[in-house]
C-alpha cells in the first residue's frame, strides 16, 4: 500500500472526497490521553476553542445558534434571511456572541456601515466567488469599511490570488458537495472536497498568500472534520451536522411518532419562494437535541484523531502528511455492522 503525501494526493488522477482517504499514524504517539490535545485556534481575530463555523443557511443559523456556538467556543454566521438581522445590526446592545453576519451581493452602503459600526465580520453569501461582482463588492467593502470579509465558494485554487488581492480575508471552499445542494447535478460544476481543499491550499502555499481557508460541504462526521483540518483547512463549516438541533430556526415537528426539523439548501424553493433555477433540496432531519451534544462529539473525535497522529495542537495536526487512498471495499469495511 502506498502512503500518500498531500502533494501526491493533489496530483492524484481522480477527484477525491473524504470517504476516499484516511489518515495513517506512522509514529509512536507521546500523548497519553486525548484530553492533552489542544484544539484552539485563532480565526480572523476570533479565539476559538474549536474551529467550527455554522453555515449561513436559514434552517441552520439564527440568533440562538450563533449565541450558543459562541458559548461553546465556536462561531456561527447569522444568515441574511433571518428576520431579526436588522434588529441585531442596529441594536445598541453590544452582544459579543454574534460575530459574523452574511449579506447579499447587493448589500447597501447603509447596511454595511451598520455592520462596520458593530465590528462584525461580513460574509458575502454567494454560490460562486469566481465572479467579478464578488471581487468588486469585496474591494468596495475594504475601501469604505474596516471589516474582515469572507467570500465563497470556490472549488479550485486558480483564482485565489485574485480573491486575496481584492481584499478577501477568508474563502469558503467547496461547490456542489453540500448534502442538500444540487449544483453539481444541475450544472456539472464541482470536484471532490479533498481535491478542492488541496488544490486551494497548494495555491496558497505556492503564492505565499495569507487568506484563510474554510472547508465548506461534504462533512458528515467528526472523522470528516478531522480529515479536513489535517489536510490544512483553517476551519470547517457545517450545515447538516448541526441541522435538526434545538438551536436551529424553526419548530420541532412530530410525525409518525418521531421528532423532526426542516433542513433546506440556500438555493431551494423554500428560500427563494419563486419559480426560478433551483440548486438546493429540502428535507427533514431527525431532532438531535441541543447542539452542544454535536459539538462535544466533534471535539472528542478530533482530539482522538490528534492523539493517534501524535499532534498536541492543531498547528501540528494541519501538517499531517501521511494518508491512504481507500478502495470502495476498504471504505465499506470501516462502517459499523449492526
Amino acid at each position: 500500500m502506498k502512503v500518500y503525501s498531500k502533494k501526491e494526493l493533489n496530483d492524484y488522477f481522480l477527484s477525491l472526497t473524504y470517504d476516499d482517504i484516511s489518515l495513517i499514524p506512522t509514529e509512536i504517539s507521546q500523548i497519553k490521553s486525548r484530553t492533552e490535545t489542544l484544539t484552539g485556534s485563532n480565526f480572523l481575530g476570533l479565539d476559538l476553542s474549536l474551529p467550527v463555523i455554522s453555515s449561513p443557511m436559514d434552517s441552520v443559523t439564527g440568533v440562538e445558534m450563533t449565541k450558543t456556538l459562541s458559548t461553546l467556543g465556536c462561531v456561527g454566521i447569522l444568515n441574511r434571511f433571518d428576520s431579526s438581522l436588522e434588529e441585531v445590526i442596529s441594536s445598541n446592545d453590544k452582544d459579543d456572541s454574534i460575530k459574523i453576519v452574511s449579506v447579499a451581493l447587493n448589500a447597501s452602503y447603509e447596511l454595511l456601515k451598520k455592520i462596520a459600526d458593530r465590528n462584525f465580520i461580513v460574509c458575502i453569501d454567494t454560490a460562486n466567488a469566481n465572479n467579478q461582482e464578488v471581487l468588486n463588492k469585496t474591494k468596495e467593502i475594504k475601501k469604505n469599511f474596516n471589516l474582515k470579509v469572507i467570500v465563497g465558494n470556490i472549488a479550485h485554487g486558480a483564482t485565489l490570488q485574485k480573491l486575496e488581492d481584492s481584499g478577501a480575508d477568508a474563502v469558503r471552499v467547496g461547490i456542489g458537495s453540500g448534502s442538500v445542494c444540487t449544483t453539481s447535478i444541475q450544472t456539472g460544476i464541482g470536484i471532490g472536497q479533498v481535491s478542492s481543499l488541496l488544490n486551494v491550499l497548494m495555491a496558497r502555499e505556492k503564492h505565499n498568500l495569507k487568506i484563510k481557508i474554510i472547508a465548506d460541504g461534504g462533512i458528515k462526521s467528526s472523522g470528516d472534520v478531522s480529515k479536513a483540518l489535517s489536510l490544512g483547512a483553517d476551519a470547517v463549516m457545517l450545515g447538516r451536522m448541526l441541522a435538526g438541533t434545538r438551536e436551529t430556526p424553526g419548530e420541532v415537528i412530530k410525525y409518525n411518532g418521531q421528532l423532526w426539523k426542516k433542513y433546506r439548501g440556500s438555493a431551494s424553493f423554500g428560500v427563494k419562494m419563486r419559480n426560478e433555477f433551483i440548486e438546493g433540496e429540502e428535507t427533514m432531519i431527525g431532532y438531535k437535541g441541543t447542539v452542544k451534544n454535536v459539538i462535544d462529539s466533534i471535539s472528542d473525535g478530533l482530539r482522538s484523531s490528534m492523539s493517534y497522529m501524535n499532534c498536541k495542537n492543531l498547528a501540528d495536526f494541519q501538517k499531517t502528511d501521511t494518508f491512504a487512498v481507500l478502495s470502495n471495499s476498504s471504505y465499506l469495511e470501516r462502517l459499523p455492522k449492526i
